[in-house]
């Protein structure tokens, strides 16, 4: 038996290359999915099954892709708000044979009504679990989220419950293996690893502390947690399935007369650092630094637009281009690396976004009196649950995901200073006053 973990950076996502042998399956494949296959390969296994443990709502599966290389069967889910048109549905206690390996499947609902977990048994060793696959039910050091149903809350926050104590039931020594870990969408208190037992979970997971059920649910309808819009969109697309990424992701190179193509369809999309786009960028472009992407561009790009990407080499368009379309921005038409001075040598405009320090907005505060003054005004895109600490007096707070959506909240004859923790997510929302 084996077991593989693949990770995607930036969303923080976790699938798994599972087998005995000559036969394999994979857990909640990632769009780019070659390397299964290849990893299959260096095994000598092929590829039958494939396991949906729910609807991702952050990323595009892969399933459909990888059922047409490999013929393998997909399986997921039952009550998955809507037909699944790539897979068969399984339900509690379907059982399915890889050699030696044997693999049960759980039906989990809570973070959505489709979830399922994945236990897997050694026939050769051993009669107790091995380990779990949970989806967006169990993380290390955490629960799945359960916001998705807002008019059910109660409920959904209700059946996450039970089915926590299902996965528990499998036993102590039953390795945990999560479909995200620290940094993704789907949990805001992972801890910073990606391998536990339930027995270390059983004791050290807070929220599996809560023995009493309606506490656990009156907890859980405390959270507050983000859902940027293209959610519902990779809702619809993983329920229709979606197009395989191409093998080869390096965005086509532009020139800096191709700018001018595509008029407003197009957006400019400066991937280079907080700093880069500071000292100097294109006239219109949107700033998301390349690892800032999984986080933000679902917030505020739209799908349906061209994009260009304004990278500092290759590589980094590269990198940008596969976040954005495992998140199902298939838009790019290509990417300019070339440098700033080379733009301004054509005799291209560029512009700067200037830049204070603490020091010098508190002495701003006192010379007005009282917070901002009538001409500009201090604008906080932090969250909520950051803000809830401390904001400057007289402070107007928009989270940065929303900035888009609540720009007509702005006063357009007002200066904005923008201010976040480290700077960064105030770069972004500075190239969106910008832009708009």
């Amino acid at each position: 038996m084996f077991i593989a973990t693949i990770k995607s950076d930036g969303l923080a996502h976790l699938s798994y290359l599972v087998g005995s042998k000559t036969q394999a399956a994979v857990i909640d494949p990632r769009r780019d999915c070659e390397i299964y296959i290849e990893m299959a390969r260096a095994r000598g296994c092929r590829i039958t099954r494939i396991f949906e443990t729910h609807r991702n709502e952050d990323l595009i599966s892969g399933a459909p892709m990888l059922a047409a290389m490999t013929g393998a069967t997909v399986h997921h889910g039952p009550n998955a708000d809507g037909e699944v048109r790539h897979a068969e549905t399984v339900r509690e206690g379907a059982a399915f044979t890889l050699d030696h390996m044997r693999i049960e499947v759980l039906e989990t609902p809570g973070h959505t009504f489709d979830s399922i977990s994945v236990a897997i048994f050694d026939e050769e060793f051993g009669d107790g679990a091995v380990g779990v696959f949970t989806g967006d039910a169990l993380f290390v050091g955490d629960v799945g989220r359960t916001d998705f149903y807002p008019d059910r809350a109660e409920e959904v926050a209700g059946l996450l419950y039970d089915s926590l104590r299902k996965i528990l039931s499998l036993g102590d020594q039953a390795i945990l293996y999560p479909a995200h870990g620290a940094g993704s969408v789907c949990g805001d208190n992972m801890a910073d690893r990606e391998f536990s037992t339930l027995g270390h979970e059983r004791r050290n997971n807070p929220m599996l502390a809560i023995s009493e059920r309606d506490t656990f649910i009156a907890k859980k309808l405390r959270e507050q947690h983000d859902q940027p819009p293209y959610f519902r969109r990779m809702e619809r697309l993983n329920l229709e399935g979606e197009d395989a990424v191409p093998r080869v992701l390096m965005p086509r190179p532009l020139a800096i007369a191709d700018i001018d193509d595509g008029g407003d369809r197009r957006v400019l999309l400066d991937i280079r650092g907080a700093t880069a786009f500071l000292g100097g960028h294109l006239p219109g472009s949107l700033a998301i630094p390349t690892d800032m992407l999984p986080a933000f561009a679902g917030w505020l790009i739209d799908p349906d637009r061209d994009l260009v990407l304004i990278a500092d080499g290759p590589d980094q368009a590269q990198q940008a281009e596969r976040h954005l379309l495992r998140m199902g921005f298939d838009g790019t038409v290509g990417a300019l690396t070339t440098s700033l001075p080379a733009w301004a040598a054509s005799g291209r405009a560029f512009r700067a976004v200037s830049t204070i320090d603490a020091d010098e907005v508190a002495e701003r505060i006192d010379q007005s009196g009282s917070g901002p003054s009538a001409d500009w005004k201090l604008l906080d895109v932090r969250r909520q649950a950051e803000t809830e600490s401390g904001m400057i007096p007289g402070a107007q707070n928009i989270y940065l995901g929303e900035l888009p959506a609540r720009l007509d909240t702005l006063s357009p004859s007002h200066r904005y200073i923008v201010l976040c923790e480290s700077g960064a997510r105030a770069t972004i929302a500075a190239s969106v006053l910008l832009v708009d």
